[in-house]
């Protein structure tokens, strides 16, 4: 496995990347050789964040913890990939089997938000993504691995743009175009 570790505000000590190299490194059983974790540290005034996200295959792993110690949040997101991976080992196995993986980087989502001080709108930030047609289960599936409350894909059915998300009451709703 292809470990890139990259730092925010914080100085990578060889003591760092050794312990996510040995931790990440655990992953390795479930994919192929080759394949790429990308972990990013961070420190924002005393939370110490850890983000790893793994591509492939058209599909991400994506986990983030933040605790007060650095060490205690990579255990802490570790715990929490392998929970996906478990939770999903049915449905992905199909992935992880057909070795059809991906070496390319997807982007995701990220949450647009206005800036209260000022009064107009403004983006922020824009990322781009690969999409890929896919099923709504599959959609769904996603969406939860990524940990957000919506994901945009393209429906293998209809061949349009759709929008799975999570409802306050814990369901889920499908967005589908509708062309007057």
């Amino acid at each position: 496995m292809n470990i890139k570790i990259s730092g925010k505000n914080v100085e990578i000590t060889d003591a760092l990347r050794r312990q996510v190299n040995k931790k990440v490194g655990k992953l390795e059983r479930y994919f192929v050789p080759g394949t790429e974790a990308q972990v990013t540290l961070s420190v924002e005034k005393n939370r110490h964040i850890v983000e790893v996200t793994i591509p492939f295959n058209g599909i991400l792993i994506r986990a983030e913890e933040s605790t007060d110690d650095m060490y205690a949040s990579i255990d802490k997101v570790l715990d929490k990939l392998e929970h996906q991976i478990h939770k999903y080992r049915t449905k992905l196995e199909r992935s992880f089997k057909s070795g059809a993986f991906k070496d390319e980087r997807l982007l995701f989502s990220d949450e647009v938000y206005q800036d209260d001080s000022q009064e107009e709108l403004k983006i922020v930030k824009t990322k781009r993504f690969a999409i890929k047609p896919m099923a709504v289960e599959e959609a769904l599936m996603q969406m939860d691995l990524l940990g957000h409350s919506f994901f945009v894909f393209t429906n293998a059915d209809t061949d349009e743009v759709n929008v799975v998300y999570k409802r306050r009451d814990g369901k889920y709703g499908l967005i589908e175009p509708e062309f007057k």
